[in-house]
């Protein structure tokens, strides 16, 4: 995979999880609203949208894919400082390069912000997002956050 690739990834991630706040979701409501094709078009479109705001290419999709807010605000209940959206999209980035097959980073895509690890990540609260990306690796893979 290229750097432009990874970097593409990046920017997804960034993008999903930017949507996930701003609409108030869990993680694995906003990807719902995505198919594969669907991912595959903004992993085309990164190089593009690098050059807008996170905050007005996620306005369009939420208003494209019709994404209604929701009541899962994980900034509101954070007692520390907040990670930025694009800090948690490279933790993303790195879990989807790390598990995916075949160079699909589309459907790595879908599948990490599908499982459970999504919610454990989104506890800023707790010290999952800033832990050892090998573990996060060996959590998503056992299907659970290991000892």
């Amino acid at each position: 995979m290229t750097e432009k690739q990874k970097n593409d990834v990046l920017y997804v991630c960034s993008l999903i999880e930017t949507i996930a706040r701003k609409t108030k979701n869990h993680r694995q409501d906003v990807i719902r609203h995505f198919t594969k094709a669907d991912i595959e078009r903004q992993l085309r479109l990164a190089e593009v949208n690098h050059c807008l705001s996170l905050e007005q290419v996620s306005d369009e999709l939420i208003e494209d894919f019709n994404i209604h807010d929701g009541d899962f605000d994980t900034a509101a209940e954070c007692r520390y400082t907040v990670p930025s959206a694009t800090s948690i999209g490279m933790l993303y980035q790195g879990l989807v390069l790390s598990t995916m097959k075949d160079e699909d980073a589309a459907q790595a895509i879908l599948d990490v912000f599908s499982s459970f690890i999504t919610d454990e990540i989104s506890d800023f609260n707790s010290n999952v997002y800033y832990t050892n990306p090998d573990y996060l690796r060996c959590s998503y893979l056992e299907g659970k956050m290991l000892a």
